[in-house]
């Protein structure tokens, strides 16, 4: 049975504002570290903290970003099901915590790429299923050292991974098959700029130290 369409707009919009909560930029500054989206890449995430120097507060950005992408939909599909709440629901919620996370109204609407996030919803919506895409992008990061490229390889693969893994390891839903391939989707095109500096060969490594906007705007020129 499907819910009522008010208890769905709930889950939708509850779903947006947790995701809106941008870690980075809100660790940053309990830390009292320069805003992110000020240096480096200016992107709100784990992989630009980490060019501050500061290893705890990448950190914390990552399991935080991770955690508001699990955690709702977890309990939607723990305790979903007693309220009539079905698999269409989870991929409601899932997808609104992403998009939360992309463009965040607490931030301009100004936010991340996603990937921690889209980890967190991954391991909500099967826990297999998000540790085979976080493997994959550790195994890219740890072999080429490009945070960009390891994201790239496991969104590609995350909607492949979960039709592979249907009667296997679990029931595939289509509704959220797809919201993992919107996901997927939406992470190839917030990394369009990566991968022209992948192609180019202007794409800072995993650790590389911050640079100011300026700088890298003049690297990328």
């Amino acid at each position: 049975m499907f819910a009522d369409s008010s208890v769905l707009v709930l889950l939708a919009v509850g779903g947006y504002l947790i995701g809106s909560l941008s870690f980075a930029v809100i660790v940053s500054r309990v830390m009292g570290l320069d805003d992110p989206r000020t240096y480096g890449s200016q992107n709100p995430g784990a992989t630009n903290v980490l060019r501050s120097g500061n290893k705890k507060a990448a950190i914390a950005t990552l399991l935080f970003d991770a955690l508001k992408g699990y955690f709702p939909v977890l309990l939607v599909k723990l305790y979903g099901p007693a309220f009539g709440l079905d698999d269409q629901a989870v991929a409601l919620v899932a997808i609104s915590a992403f998009i939360g996370h992309l463009w965040p109204v607490f931030f301009a609407f100004k936010g991340g790429k996603g990937v921690a996030t889209a980890a967190g919803v991954l391991f909500g919506v099967e826990p297999l299923l998000g540790a085979a895409v976080m493997g994959t992008w550790l195994l890219m990061a740890v072999v080429f050292r490009y945070s960009s490229l390891a994201a790239l390889s496991a969104s590609l693969l995350a909607p492949a991974y979960y039709l592979m893994g249907n009667q296997v390891v679990w029931q595939m839903s289509e509704a959220e098959l797809l919201a993992v391939m919107v996901m997927s989707a939406l992470l190839l095109m917030r990394h369009k700029d990566n991968i022209q500096r992948l192609v180019s060969g202007q794409e800072s490594k995993i650790g590389a130290k911050k640079e100011a906007p300026a700088e890298e705007s003049e690297a990328q020129a």
